[in-house]
């Protein structure tokens, strides 16, 4: 990369984190390009050499945060579904539950503002890969019958998503280990009743 590219792509990222900081404070709709060309430092024609409209600064924008999600990992998430084993089969495991935590503890002001916008970050459509891709095929290999699928995964989706509230609520103070700890035995809780 060129020094004119990694100047293009540094401005970007500011855009990008000025949007997730204005997120934090209102909702998308109340945002201005003005807004986020102060936040960022930028004047508003570096705004429209990189964007159209705000709705373009917000893809870009969760794409960068999906590929910084996805460096957290260090395999691809298809590995779950190659257990064979049914009582080692389960829908949260501490190998990618640990990455996610930490992920979301040093991106405190992203998961702030999708949950004080989810509309506006895309939440459910970036659910609906994971949903599709991991839950599903778990829920599938345990027999759930299909109508019953909706119910499981929103009881593990949305319950994960409270821990994760009360958490940030407080600032991420605790252990990422601890939350994990926590996580797992609500999911134990929770699949008790399950067939297996």
């Amino acid at each position: 990369m060129n020094r004119s590219d990694s100047k293009y792509f540094n401005t970007a990222l500011r855009m990008d984190e000025a949007l997730i900081t204005l997120l934090e404070q209102k909702d998308l709709e109340y945002i201005t390009v003005k807004e986020v060309c102060e936040t960022a430092g930028v004047n508003r024609s570096t705004f429209y050499l990189h964007y159209e409209t705000i709705a373009d600064l917000v893809n870009e924008t969760l794409d960068t945060i999906n590929q910084r999600f996805l460096s957290y990992f260090p395999q691809h998430e298809v590995e779950i579904l190659e257990q064979k084993e049914r009582e080692n089969l389960v829908l949260v495991t501490r190998e990618y539950l640990l990455p996610y935590l930490r992920f979301i503890q040093d991106n405190k002001n992203v998961y702030r503002a999708a949950f004080r916008n989810p509309g506006s970050m895309q939440a459910n459509t970036r659910y609906k890969d994971l949903k599709q891709r991991i839950l599903t095929p778990i829920l599938e290999r345990f027999d759930i019958p299909l109508p019953h699928h909706p119910y499981y995964i929103a009881y593990y989706v949305e319950g994960i998503m409270a821990i994760i509230k009360e958490w940030l609520r407080k600032d991420c103070a605790d252990q990422v280990e601890l939350i994990a700890d926590i996580i797992e035995t609500c999911v134990g809780i929770g699949t008790k009743g399950s067939k297996t």
